[in-house]
């Protein structure tokens, strides 16, 4: 593992503790201003602050790639997607309060998540012991050739994001890649990702 790997991982376990901590703690000031807002403009607020995760992520990736190659860029944005998987799976148990994580639950909460909010072209299937997600249209690999630059193997910065996700809500539930780069896609499907309950 990396140093920024051990340090990510540090930082996420004690990110967990806070998110506890902080989960009961009272945020009135906050809430008072978002509640007197519509609810038109708190979900154009909501998005918005999605869109800047996004727009912080490939800025980031963008200087670490023109400074140090794609392969580094693409190291250190897995890592910090892994430990965003996890950060987020934590808050989401923290929020959504569920005891039994099927399935159905797991991609009810991946559903919420910044990385799903942002697929505005997805399709997802869920059952009760498995489920598929698939983005058909990929909002950061078509930027990316909009600006002339390649696809980037974006595969391990998924997988490694899933898996962690996965792992602290069901360490039952395994995430199996069907599609994505730097392997071959269609037109119709930029990755495709199978959620399964081990047996």
């Amino acid at each position: 593992m990396t140093t920024v790997g051990r340090f990510l991982n540090r930082e996420v376990l004690l990110a967990c503790r806070r998110l506890e901590r902080e989960a009961s703690m009272n945020q009135t000031e906050g809430r008072n201003s978002f509640s007197k807002l519509s609810k038109k403009r708190l979900l154009d607020l909501f998005y918005f602050q999605i869109r800047n995760i996004w727009r912080v992520d490939g800025l980031y990736f963008l200087g670490i790639e023109k400074e140090f190659g794609t392969s580094a860029a693409s190291k250190i944005d897995a890592e910090c997607w892994k430990a965003m998987g996890t950060l987020e799976a934590c808050q989401l148990k923290e929020i959504l309060h569920t005891k039994e994580w099927s399935v159905p639950k797991v991609m009810e909460a991946l559903g919420l998540t910044s990385w799903a909010l942002d697929q505005r072209n997805k399709k997802v299937q869920v059952q009760k012991d498995h489920a598929l997600f698939r983005v058909v249209a990929c909002n950061t690999q078509l930027t990316r050739i909009r600006k002339g630059l390649t696809e980037f193997p974006c595969r391990p910065v998924r997988e490694g994001y899933l898996k962690a996700f996965v792992q602290e809500l069901n360490p039952s539930v395994t995430v199996t890649c069907n599609i994505c780069p730097p392997g071959a896609h269609s037109e119709n499907a930029w990755c495709e990702w199978k959620f399964s309950k081990s047996t």
